[in-house]
């Protein structure tokens, strides 16, 4: 495996030109963090409240980016091994220099302005996935300049992925499945939840340096044990907490691969489920596999979220859907579209998305099982493969 390489940045280039083209856009100007990285494959190291940083994408001429002088060395590393995609990187500063000086941050709308006069950008009409903040007073400086707001179309940019992007979902399966083995291995009661969080992260960081050495893998490690699984992210107050027997548990092991996010939850148990707890189990391994199975090519986007709420409804456990089934996957771990429930296009062929439907039943905990899968036209490719069944799943 390796850093997505210029192969996809001339297929998204194809994508956003063609996107200029059919809205009379001179330009796209991406200023928020993942659309950022989605243009110049830069992992995006400042806030950006404080830092702000821009991609210039003309749909005839070069690109270019404005970021802080903070990544000047990141920059660097980037170029020398070959994962950044732009050349044309302008710098600001952000403390005043005696020599060499550079704009300062509170010079940034000016210095973008005459960045995009110099491109022959000054009197564009140029597409934004965000108008506001600094660059919200771009225009003022180039009276003729219009920002067109275009998240809705940019979006769709991002949903059916190259074969490169493919794989590195895959292989991030891969490491979260050896991952959960070892969670089912370590999970006992008396624990730490946290230790243990913290133990399996520094194991996967290890895997991660045997299989990818030299590349960027980030771990998602969250257990959620007893009652406070009832709250999909918690109780608020896991210091201390201990896995208990009796204790349903849901486990998050999330991989993000040189920039591409896959997620694998699993529900475990400490000691034999009562039988209660078997039900809810059942059901929502029952809701995974028919969300599933509906991720199909030519399937509306909310068929997904509809067949497996119809599982847990039958099961008579609707009251306790807490969220929508999934979500998409991409360069976010939660990537476009997020309104899976409410969105009725047709699903493509290439998309990735999360099937995670969940029941929480409050004083007792909380039962999720999450397969990112890739959608086909025929039978849907599951990229996680970590057992389901709850004989498995019951440890100790």
């Amino acid at each position: 495996m390796a850093f997505l390489s210029k192969d996809v940045f001339a297929h998204r280039l194809e994508k956003m030109r063609a996107m200029m083209e059919e809205r009379g856009l001179d330009a796209l100007a991406f200023a928020t963090g993942d659309f950022f990285q989605f243009a110049t494959n830069f992992h995006v190291d400042v806030q950006l409240w404080e830092r702000p940083i821009l991609a210039v994408v003309p749909r005839e001429g070069r690109p270019f980016a404005v970021m802080n002088e903070l990544s000047t060395n990141h920059i660097r590393f980037a170029r020398q091994r070959g994962s950044l995609w732009f050349d044309d990187i302008h710098i600001y500063s952000e403390h005043p220099r005696l020599a060499d000086r550079l704009p300062l941050v509170g010079q940034w709308p000016q210095m973008v302005a005459d960045l995009l006069e110099a491109a022959g950008l000054g009197r564009a009409r140029i597409g934004v996935d965000s108008a506001g903040g600094p660059l919200s007073r771009v225009p003022a400086l180039l009276p003729e300049l219009k920002l067109v707001p275009s998240l809705a179309a940019m979006r769709a940019l991002r949903w059916v992925k190259t074969a490169e992007e493919l794989a590195l979902h895959r292989e991030a399966a891969k490491l979260s499945d050896w991952a959960q083995a070892h969670y089912r291995e370590n999970i006992r009661a008396g624990r730490l939840v946290q230790e243990l969080d913290n133990a399996m992260a520094s194991l996967i960081v290890e895997e991660a340096a045997r299989r990818f050495p030299g590349e960027n893998v980030e771990p998602r490690c969250w257990t959620l044990s007893g009652p406070a699984s009832a709250s999909p992210h918690g109780d608020g107050a896991p210091t201390g907490a201990r896995f208990e027997t009796g204790h349903v548990v849901v486990n998050i092991c999330n991989i993000r691969l040189n920039g591409m996010m896959t997620e694998n939850e699993r529900t475990f148990f400490v000691g034999r489920p009562s039988n209660q707890q078997a039900a809810l189990y059942e059901a929502a391994r029952a809701a995974n596999e028919a969300g599933c199975a509906a991720a199909t090519a030519g399937n509306p986007v909310s068929a997904i979220d509809a067949a497996a709420q119809a599982v847990i409804e039958r099961a008579g456990f609707g009251a306790h859907i807490l969220h929508r089934t999934g979500h998409g996957m991409g360069v976010q771990g939660h990537e476009y579209p997020e309104d899976m429930p409410f969105n009725h296009r047709k699903l493509l062929a290439g998309e990735v998305y999360s099937v995670e439907p969940g029941i929480y039943v409050f004083g007792l905990g909380g039962f999720r099982i999450d397969d990112t899968v890739v959608i086909a036209d025929g039978k849907p490719e599951i990229l996680t493969t970590a057992p389901r069944d709850i004989a498995t799943n019951t440890l100790g």
